[in-house]
């Protein structure tokens, strides 16, 4: 027997940093589960490649570009989807900006505002914008890519831990005043992954050896393991569920 909670066909799904890692596996879980998918990133090459593999497969996907540090940029992927699509079903905010790794008394003004600007600013306008067009049309779900620094501030990553704390806060409080407008708002915490924008964790052995040790599991997470967990939130199956902000660490903070 099989289950329809899953099911994402007609729904207009906006995933950002899309074009590699998380996102891109987001992008293509949501597609094969029926969703046309508006694959984003700030470099409109990385999107084209992701959403022409989405569509050779079966899928259906676009690509636009959108740097969510980029006000007008904010401004312009909605008014393309308000004019296209007419509606926005899912929001996954996912692109993240993470420039500057060492010690927190060393940060500069430029490492401040880059991160402060991509994963606050960001992620705040982009939920604004995303939550106007789902209230205009019987809802929607919000899914924000946080992580496990929320909780546990990461060594030599001061700046991206603190604001990726404000992201967990801003999902509750989203959560909180858009639940009436029927507008889902949930947050996925990844532990360890695999990907281009955590290789200087990958690349700092002794800091790679330490996070193991304290991982039950005892390995890092593949970006493919994190899409589900937001399948389920963007999906019927979590229809009761908002304001949760989902750890998929392997077990490190336990």
């Amino acid at each position: 027997m099989t289950t329809e909670l899953f099911n994402l066909t007609g729904k207009i799904a906006l995933i950002t940093g899309a074009s590699r890692g998380i996102g891109e596996e987001i992008a293509n879980l949501l597609a094969e589960q029926g969703a046309h998918v508006i694959v984003s990133s700030r470099k409109i090459d990385g999107c084209q490649i992701v959403a022409d593999s989405i569509t050779s497969a079966g899928g259906s996907a676009e690509a636009f570009a959108c740097n969510v540090g980029d006000m007008d940029d904010i401004s312009t992927i909605f008014e393309h989807i308000k004019s296209i699509h007419g509606k926005l079903d899912i929001l996954v905010n996912n692109a993240a900006a993470n420039p500057y790794f060492g010690h927190i008394l060393d940060t500069d003004l430029g490492a401040f505002n880059k991160t402060v600007d991509v994963n606050i600013r960001g992620y705040f306008f982009m939920s604004i914008e995303g939550g106007k067009l789902m209230r205009d049309n019987d809802g929607g779900s919000i899914v924000n890519t946080a992580s496990i620094n929320a909780l546990k501030p990461g060594p030599g990553q001061g700046i991206y831990s603190i604001t990726k704390a404000a992201v967990v806060n801003m999902t509750q409080s989203f959560a909180k005043e858009c639940a009436p407008h029927n507008i889902r708002v949930n947050a996925l915490l990844p532990g360890l992954t695999k990907t281009k924008f955590a290789g200087a964790l990958f690349s700092n052995e002794d800091i790679y050896k330490m996070a193991l040790q304290q991982i039950p599991m005892h390995r890092h997470a593949e970006p493919r393991e994190m899409a589900g967990t937001v399948l389920y939130l963007v999906s019927d199956a979590a229809s009761y569920t908002t304001g949760e902000c989902i750890v998929v660490d392997g077990g490190y903070t336990v």
